[in-house]
Protein backbone atom coordinates (compact mmCIF):
# COMPACT_ATOMS: atom_id res chain seq x y z
CA UNK A 1 0.00 0.00 0.00
CA UNK A 2 2.97 2.18 1.11
CA UNK A 3 4.18 2.76 -2.96
CA UNK A 4 0.91 3.30 -4.10
CA UNK A 5 0.98 7.04 -5.38
CA UNK A 6 -2.22 8.39 -4.42
CA UNK A 7 -2.19 12.20 -5.57
CA UNK A 8 -5.03 15.28 -4.39
CA UNK A 9 -5.71 18.21 -5.91
CA UNK A 10 -6.38 20.92 -3.64
CA UNK A 11 -5.45 21.18 -0.21
CA UNK A 12 -9.05 22.54 1.29
CA UNK A 13 -11.05 21.53 3.44
CA UNK A 14 -12.37 18.27 1.03
CA UNK A 15 -8.45 17.54 -0.11
CA UNK A 16 -7.52 17.43 3.64
CA UNK A 17 -10.26 15.51 5.04
CA UNK A 18 -9.51 12.75 2.11
CA UNK A 19 -6.03 12.59 2.67
CA UNK A 20 -7.19 12.16 6.57
CA UNK A 21 -9.49 9.17 5.26
CA UNK A 22 -6.93 7.67 3.43
CA UNK A 23 -4.27 7.69 5.79
CA UNK A 24 -6.05 6.02 8.04
CA UNK A 25 -5.93 3.21 5.85
CA UNK A 26 -2.37 3.51 5.61
CA UNK A 27 -1.47 5.17 2.55
CA UNK A 28 0.77 8.31 2.13
CA UNK A 29 -1.22 10.51 0.10
CA UNK A 30 0.48 13.71 -1.70
CA UNK A 31 -1.50 16.78 -2.03
CA UNK A 32 -1.01 19.30 -5.05
CA UNK A 33 -1.76 23.09 -4.10
CA UNK A 34 -1.78 26.00 -6.53
CA UNK A 35 -1.37 28.78 -3.79
CA UNK A 36 0.78 29.42 -0.99
CA UNK A 37 -1.04 27.94 2.14
CA UNK A 38 -3.71 25.16 2.57
CA UNK A 39 -7.77 25.74 3.66
CA UNK A 40 -9.21 27.02 -0.16
CA UNK A 41 -11.98 29.28 0.72
CA UNK A 42 -11.23 28.88 4.47
CA UNK A 43 -8.23 31.22 4.78
CA UNK A 44 -7.51 34.15 7.22
CA UNK A 45 -4.93 36.86 7.13
CA UNK A 46 -3.16 38.78 9.56
CA UNK A 47 -3.25 42.41 8.85
CA UNK A 48 -2.28 45.57 11.00
CA UNK A 49 -3.65 43.42 14.10
CA UNK A 50 -6.58 41.87 12.36
CA UNK A 51 -7.60 38.61 11.75
CA UNK A 52 -9.65 39.25 8.23
CA UNK A 53 -11.34 35.68 7.31
CA UNK A 54 -11.88 35.45 3.32
CA UNK A 55 -15.21 36.51 3.15
CA UNK A 56 -17.96 36.50 6.32
CA UNK A 57 -18.55 32.36 7.00
CA UNK A 58 -19.03 30.77 10.04
CA UNK A 59 -19.32 27.34 11.77
CA UNK A 60 -22.26 25.62 12.40
CA UNK A 61 -21.61 23.81 16.10
CA UNK A 62 -24.71 21.28 14.57
CA UNK A 63 -23.11 19.97 11.48
CA UNK A 64 -22.35 16.38 11.63
CA UNK A 65 -18.95 16.26 10.22
CA UNK A 66 -17.52 18.98 11.95
CA UNK A 67 -18.59 17.10 15.45
CA UNK A 68 -16.45 13.88 13.49
CA UNK A 69 -13.51 15.98 12.47
CA UNK A 70 -13.03 18.75 14.02
CA UNK A 71 -12.18 19.33 18.25
CA UNK A 72 -14.66 21.96 19.03
CA UNK A 73 -13.81 22.85 22.30
CA UNK A 74 -9.46 23.21 21.26
CA UNK A 75 -10.88 25.65 18.50
CA UNK A 76 -12.38 27.95 21.22
CA UNK A 77 -15.29 28.53 19.29
CA UNK A 78 -16.43 31.86 20.00
CA UNK A 79 -20.76 31.42 19.18
CA UNK A 80 -22.88 34.68 18.10
CA UNK A 81 -26.43 35.41 19.82
CA UNK A 82 -28.90 33.53 17.87
CA UNK A 83 -30.89 36.18 15.59
CA UNK A 84 -29.95 39.72 13.85
CA UNK A 85 -30.24 43.13 14.48
CA UNK A 86 -32.21 44.32 11.73
CA UNK A 87 -31.30 48.16 10.36
CA UNK A 88 -34.65 49.23 8.46
CA UNK A 89 -33.61 53.04 7.52
CA UNK A 90 -33.03 54.94 10.71
CA UNK A 91 -34.52 52.44 13.26
CA UNK A 92 -32.67 49.47 14.21
CA UNK A 93 -34.15 46.48 16.11
CA UNK A 94 -33.03 43.15 17.80
CA UNK A 95 -35.15 39.55 16.85
CA UNK A 96 -33.45 37.38 19.17
CA UNK A 97 -33.75 33.65 18.58
CA UNK A 98 -36.43 33.28 15.87
CA UNK A 99 -34.95 29.87 14.80
CA UNK A 100 -33.55 28.11 18.40
CA UNK A 101 -36.66 29.49 20.21
CA UNK A 102 -39.34 30.82 18.19
CA UNK A 103 -42.28 31.61 20.53
CA UNK A 104 -39.92 33.74 23.00
CA UNK A 105 -39.58 36.25 20.05
CA UNK A 106 -40.62 39.70 22.19
CA UNK A 107 -44.02 40.14 20.38
CA UNK A 108 -42.97 43.87 19.81
CA UNK A 109 -39.77 43.33 17.93
CA UNK A 110 -41.39 40.44 16.09
CA UNK A 111 -44.36 43.12 14.70
CA UNK A 112 -41.67 45.18 12.68
CA UNK A 113 -40.32 42.25 11.49
CA UNK A 114 -43.68 39.66 11.03
CA UNK A 115 -46.53 39.00 12.72
CA UNK A 116 -47.63 37.24 15.75
CA UNK A 117 -48.54 34.23 12.95
CA UNK A 118 -45.24 34.18 11.82
CA UNK A 119 -44.20 33.60 15.11
CA UNK A 120 -46.36 30.40 15.17
CA UNK A 121 -44.98 29.24 11.92
CA UNK A 122 -41.81 29.67 13.38
CA UNK A 123 -42.03 27.56 15.57
CA UNK A 124 -43.68 24.62 13.84
CA UNK A 125 -41.14 24.92 11.13
CA UNK A 126 -38.22 24.42 13.62
CA UNK A 127 -40.30 21.38 15.85
CA UNK A 128 -40.70 19.90 12.09
CA UNK A 129 -37.32 20.19 11.09
CA UNK A 130 -35.78 18.72 14.32
CA UNK A 131 -38.07 15.21 13.58
CA UNK A 132 -36.54 15.25 9.93
CA UNK A 133 -33.72 13.28 9.25
CA UNK A 134 -30.66 15.22 6.95
CA UNK A 135 -31.19 12.89 4.48
CA UNK A 136 -35.23 12.71 4.64
CA UNK A 137 -34.55 16.75 3.65
CA UNK A 138 -32.96 16.30 0.99
CA UNK A 139 -34.95 14.09 -0.57
CA UNK A 140 -37.88 16.50 -0.78
CA UNK A 141 -38.81 17.97 -3.94
CA UNK A 142 -37.40 20.90 -4.44
CA UNK A 143 -38.72 24.28 -5.17
CA UNK A 144 -36.97 28.02 -4.99
CA UNK A 145 -36.62 28.85 -0.95
CA UNK A 146 -39.17 32.23 -1.47
CA UNK A 147 -41.42 30.09 -3.01
CA UNK A 148 -41.45 27.92 -0.24
CA UNK A 149 -41.46 30.45 2.98
CA UNK A 150 -44.94 31.61 0.64
CA UNK A 151 -46.69 28.74 0.64
CA UNK A 152 -45.53 27.88 4.27
CA UNK A 153 -47.85 30.67 5.24
CA UNK A 154 -45.00 33.09 6.33
CA UNK A 155 -46.21 36.80 5.96
CA UNK A 156 -44.24 39.22 3.22
CA UNK A 157 -43.15 41.30 6.16
CA UNK A 158 -41.00 38.68 7.85
CA UNK A 159 -39.92 37.40 4.45
CA UNK A 160 -38.76 41.18 3.43
CA UNK A 161 -36.94 41.69 6.73
CA UNK A 162 -36.14 38.71 8.25
CA UNK A 163 -35.87 35.69 5.20
CA UNK A 164 -34.23 37.70 2.77
CA UNK A 165 -31.84 38.99 4.53
CA UNK A 166 -30.64 36.93 6.79
CA UNK A 167 -30.78 33.29 3.87
CA UNK A 168 -29.30 36.03 1.01
CA UNK A 169 -26.01 36.27 2.97
CA UNK A 170 -25.90 32.69 3.34
CA UNK A 171 -27.25 31.64 -0.31
CA UNK A 172 -25.31 34.67 -1.64
CA UNK A 173 -28.19 35.56 -3.98
CA UNK A 174 -30.14 37.96 -4.24
CA UNK A 175 -33.43 36.65 -4.30
CA UNK A 176 -33.67 33.34 -2.37
CA UNK A 177 -34.05 30.93 -5.48
CA UNK A 178 -32.16 28.46 -3.96
CA UNK A 179 -33.84 24.94 -3.15
CA UNK A 180 -35.75 25.18 -0.31
CA UNK A 181 -33.31 21.43 0.61
CA UNK A 182 -30.80 24.00 1.87
CA UNK A 183 -33.35 26.52 3.28
CA UNK A 184 -34.35 23.63 5.61
CA UNK A 185 -31.06 21.73 6.38
CA UNK A 186 -29.34 25.21 7.10
CA UNK A 187 -32.95 26.16 9.10
CA UNK A 188 -32.51 22.84 11.16
CA UNK A 189 -28.59 23.31 12.03
CA UNK A 190 -29.68 26.79 13.21
CA UNK A 191 -32.06 25.89 15.26
CA UNK A 192 -29.97 22.71 16.13
CA UNK A 193 -26.48 24.44 16.78
CA UNK A 194 -24.63 27.85 17.07
CA UNK A 195 -23.17 29.75 14.74
CA UNK A 196 -19.70 30.25 15.53
CA UNK A 197 -16.25 31.12 14.79
CA UNK A 198 -12.73 30.08 16.14
CA UNK A 199 -11.22 32.23 18.45
CA UNK A 200 -8.35 33.04 16.06
CA UNK A 201 -10.08 32.93 12.83
CA UNK A 202 -11.93 30.27 10.37
CA UNK A 203 -8.43 29.47 9.20
CA UNK A 204 -8.03 27.65 11.89
CA UNK A 205 -10.55 25.01 10.94
CA UNK A 206 -8.50 23.40 8.04
CA UNK A 207 -5.14 23.92 9.99
CA UNK A 208 -6.93 21.65 12.70
CA UNK A 209 -7.24 18.94 10.23
CA UNK A 210 -3.81 19.37 8.93
CA UNK A 211 -2.42 18.72 12.68
CA UNK A 212 -3.84 15.53 12.04
CA UNK A 213 -1.85 14.28 9.11
CA UNK A 214 1.16 12.48 9.26
CA UNK A 215 2.14 10.64 6.31
CA UNK A 216 0.66 13.71 3.86
CA UNK A 217 3.09 15.42 1.71
CA UNK A 218 1.54 18.86 0.63
CA UNK A 219 3.69 20.91 -2.03
CA UNK A 220 2.44 24.28 -2.60
CA UNK A 221 2.69 26.38 -5.31
CA UNK A 222 2.39 23.44 -7.32
CA UNK A 223 -0.70 24.13 -10.04
CA UNK A 224 -2.17 21.07 -11.98
CA UNK A 225 -2.66 22.11 -15.77
CA UNK A 226 -4.33 19.05 -17.40
CA UNK A 227 -5.34 15.53 -16.08
CA UNK A 228 -4.96 12.76 -18.94
CA UNK A 229 -5.49 9.41 -17.73
CA UNK A 230 -3.53 8.53 -14.69
CA UNK A 231 -1.14 11.10 -15.92
CA UNK A 232 -0.46 14.71 -14.06
CA UNK A 233 0.59 17.99 -16.35
CA UNK A 234 2.21 20.58 -13.64
CA UNK A 235 2.07 23.89 -15.21
CA UNK A 236 5.54 23.64 -14.29
CA UNK A 237 5.70 21.34 -17.14
CA UNK A 238 6.26 18.68 -14.98
CA UNK A 239 4.56 15.99 -15.22
CA UNK A 240 3.52 13.16 -12.33
CA UNK A 241 1.98 9.46 -12.94
CA UNK A 242 -0.48 8.50 -10.44
CA UNK A 243 -2.48 5.27 -9.14
CA UNK A 244 -5.09 7.51 -8.12
CA UNK A 245 -6.21 10.61 -8.34
CA UNK A 246 -8.92 12.90 -6.10
CA UNK A 247 -9.50 15.76 -7.64
CA UNK A 248 -10.24 18.49 -5.07
CA UNK A 249 -10.91 21.53 -7.03
CA UNK A 250 -13.59 22.35 -9.63
CA UNK A 251 -12.42 19.41 -11.95
CA UNK A 252 -13.30 21.37 -14.91
CA UNK A 253 -10.12 23.53 -14.28
CA UNK A 254 -8.01 20.02 -14.71
CA UNK A 255 -9.98 18.36 -17.30
CA UNK A 256 -10.66 19.27 -20.87
CA UNK A 257 -13.67 17.10 -20.85
CA UNK A 258 -15.51 18.26 -17.83
CA UNK A 259 -16.03 21.74 -19.67
CA UNK A 260 -18.81 23.97 -19.77
CA UNK A 261 -20.37 21.38 -17.03
CA UNK A 262 -20.63 24.20 -14.37
CA UNK A 263 -22.60 26.91 -13.63
CA UNK A 264 -20.50 29.87 -12.83
CA UNK A 265 -20.29 30.30 -9.23
CA UNK A 266 -21.73 32.44 -6.60
CA UNK A 267 -19.52 35.60 -5.74
CA UNK A 268 -19.72 37.88 -2.59
CA UNK A 269 -16.98 41.32 -2.14
CA UNK A 270 -16.29 41.03 1.93
CA UNK A 271 -14.86 44.03 2.80
CA UNK A 272 -13.16 45.58 6.07
CA UNK A 273 -13.33 48.42 8.29
CA UNK A 274 -11.99 49.60 11.26
CA UNK A 275 -14.00 51.80 13.71
CA UNK A 276 -13.02 53.24 17.02
CA UNK A 277 -15.53 51.04 18.37
CA UNK A 278 -18.74 48.72 17.25
CA UNK A 279 -21.66 50.70 17.13
CA UNK A 280 -23.44 47.43 17.45
CA UNK A 281 -21.54 45.97 20.85
CA UNK A 282 -23.35 42.25 20.69
CA UNK A 283 -21.98 38.92 19.00
CA UNK A 284 -25.00 39.55 16.65
CA UNK A 285 -25.10 39.89 12.66
CA UNK A 286 -26.68 42.84 11.20
CA UNK A 287 -29.15 42.82 8.27
CA UNK A 288 -29.98 45.47 6.05
CA UNK A 289 -33.57 44.76 4.49
CA UNK A 290 -34.54 45.60 1.19
CA UNK A 291 -32.25 47.59 -1.76
CA UNK A 292 -29.07 47.95 -0.13
CA UNK A 293 -25.58 47.26 -1.56
CA UNK A 294 -24.42 46.17 2.37
CA UNK A 295 -26.59 42.54 2.45
CA UNK A 296 -24.93 42.32 6.15
CA UNK A 297 -22.58 43.19 8.63
CA UNK A 298 -20.84 41.85 11.72
CA UNK A 299 -18.48 43.24 14.58
CA UNK A 300 -15.99 40.38 14.19
CA UNK A 301 -14.18 41.49 17.54
CA UNK A 302 -17.66 41.22 18.95
CA UNK A 303 -18.04 38.03 18.92
CA UNK A 304 -14.03 36.85 19.04
CA UNK A 305 -11.80 39.80 20.72
CA UNK A 306 -8.42 38.17 19.18
CA UNK A 307 -9.77 39.50 15.62
CA UNK A 308 -8.66 43.05 16.94
CA UNK A 309 -5.32 43.02 18.87
CA UNK A 310 -4.89 47.00 18.36
CA UNK A 311 -7.84 48.79 20.17
CA UNK A 312 -9.66 49.20 17.31
CA UNK A 313 -13.18 47.22 16.42
CA UNK A 314 -12.99 45.30 13.04
CA UNK A 315 -16.42 45.63 10.76
CA UNK A 316 -16.78 42.72 8.15
CA UNK A 317 -19.14 43.73 5.04
CA UNK A 318 -20.83 41.86 2.94
CA UNK A 319 -21.74 42.96 -0.58
CA UNK A 320 -23.48 40.16 -2.95
CA UNK A 321 -23.34 42.21 -6.34
CA UNK A 322 -21.63 45.56 -7.49
CA UNK A 323 -20.66 47.27 -10.92
CA UNK A 324 -18.76 50.19 -8.83
CA UNK A 325 -15.40 49.92 -8.78
CA UNK A 326 -13.52 49.51 -5.59
CA UNK A 327 -12.99 53.08 -4.80
CA UNK A 328 -16.63 54.00 -5.92
CA UNK A 329 -17.69 50.40 -3.59
CA UNK A 330 -15.90 51.62 -0.55
CA UNK A 331 -17.78 55.36 -0.81
CA UNK A 332 -20.88 53.83 -1.39
CA UNK A 333 -20.77 51.45 1.69
CA UNK A 334 -19.21 53.75 4.10
CA UNK A 335 -22.00 55.93 3.05
CA UNK A 336 -24.66 53.24 3.89
CA UNK A 337 -22.70 52.38 7.19
CA UNK A 338 -23.48 55.93 8.37
CA UNK A 339 -27.10 55.88 7.25
CA UNK A 340 -27.34 53.34 9.38
CA UNK A 341 -25.23 53.70 12.13
CA UNK A 342 -25.62 57.51 12.89
CA UNK A 343 -21.49 57.56 12.92
CA UNK A 344 -19.82 59.74 10.51
CA UNK A 345 -18.34 58.12 7.06
CA UNK A 346 -15.01 59.03 7.19
CA UNK A 347 -14.51 57.45 10.54
CA UNK A 348 -14.81 54.04 9.03
CA UNK A 349 -11.39 53.41 7.63
CA UNK A 350 -11.12 50.80 4.87
CA UNK A 351 -8.38 47.93 5.44
CA UNK A 352 -8.92 45.22 2.78
CA UNK A 353 -11.31 43.81 0.40
CA UNK A 354 -11.63 40.43 -0.96
CA UNK A 355 -13.44 39.62 -4.45
CA UNK A 356 -14.48 36.09 -3.77
CA UNK A 357 -15.16 35.06 -7.32
CA UNK A 358 -15.76 31.24 -6.24
CA UNK A 359 -17.55 31.61 -3.02
CA UNK A 360 -20.53 28.97 -3.42
CA UNK A 361 -20.97 26.14 -6.08
CA UNK A 362 -24.27 27.34 -8.09
CA UNK A 363 -26.43 24.16 -8.03
CA UNK A 364 -29.92 22.93 -8.62
CA UNK A 365 -30.10 19.40 -7.31
CA UNK A 366 -28.99 19.31 -3.68
CA UNK A 367 -27.91 16.28 -2.49
CA UNK A 368 -27.16 15.66 1.54
CA UNK A 369 -24.65 12.56 0.53
CA UNK A 370 -23.79 10.67 -2.83
CA UNK A 371 -22.11 7.20 -3.04
CA UNK A 372 -18.87 6.57 -3.55
CA UNK A 373 -19.87 5.25 -7.56
CA UNK A 374 -21.01 9.33 -8.23
CA UNK A 375 -17.44 10.51 -7.33
CA UNK A 376 -15.57 8.35 -9.67
CA UNK A 377 -14.89 9.53 -13.08
CA UNK A 378 -12.81 6.35 -14.33
CA UNK A 379 -10.74 3.75 -12.31
CA UNK A 380 -8.42 6.19 -11.38
CA UNK A 381 -10.00 9.52 -11.02
CA UNK A 382 -12.26 10.50 -8.36
CA UNK A 383 -14.13 14.10 -7.56
CA UNK A 384 -14.21 15.58 -4.23
CA UNK A 385 -15.88 18.99 -3.11
CA UNK A 386 -18.68 20.88 -2.05
CA UNK A 387 -20.55 21.34 -5.42
CA UNK A 388 -21.14 17.42 -5.54
CA UNK A 389 -23.62 17.98 -3.16
CA UNK A 390 -24.24 21.71 -1.28
CA UNK A 391 -22.33 25.00 -0.59
CA UNK A 392 -21.31 23.78 3.05
CA UNK A 393 -18.61 23.02 5.60
CA UNK A 394 -20.35 20.16 6.02
CA UNK A 395 -20.35 19.19 2.58
CA UNK A 396 -17.31 19.95 1.89
CA UNK A 397 -16.06 17.62 4.78
CA UNK A 398 -18.42 14.93 3.22
CA UNK A 399 -17.23 14.73 -0.17
CA UNK A 400 -13.48 14.17 1.08
CA UNK A 401 -14.72 11.34 2.65
CA UNK A 402 -16.92 9.60 0.24
CA UNK A 403 -13.98 10.34 -2.64
CA UNK A 404 -11.39 8.46 0.21
CA UNK A 405 -13.80 5.75 0.72
CA UNK A 406 -14.18 5.07 -2.92
CA UNK A 407 -10.70 4.80 -3.62
CA UNK A 408 -9.95 2.62 -1.02
CA UNK A 409 -13.27 0.37 -2.44
CA UNK A 410 -11.26 0.39 -5.78
CA UNK A 411 -8.16 -0.78 -4.55
CA UNK A 412 -10.28 -3.90 -2.11
CA UNK A 413 -11.62 -5.03 -5.88
CA UNK A 414 -8.20 -5.24 -7.76
CA UNK A 415 -6.46 -6.82 -4.54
Amino acid sequence: MEEEKIYIVGAGLSGLIAALELEKAGFSPVILEASDAIGGRMKTDEVDGFLMDHGFQVLNTAYPEAKRYLDLQALHLKNFEPGAVIFDGKDSYIITDPMRNPLKIVGMALSKVGTFLDKIKMFTLTQELKKKSNEAIFNEPTVPTHQYLKEYGFSDLIINNFFKPFFRGIFLEKHLNTSSRMFEFVFKMFALGNAAVPEKGMGQIPSMIRRQLSKTQIYFSTAVKEIEGKTIYLESGEKLEADRIIIAVQPDKVMKQLQGQFAPARQVINLYFSLQRSFMARPMIGLLPGDHLVNNIVFMDDVSKAYSSNGRSLLSVSVLESQLSESELIKAVQAELESISGVNAEYFKFIRAYHISYALPNLDDLKYSIPMTECKITDHVYLAGDYLLNGSINAAMTSGRTAAEAVLHSYMQTH
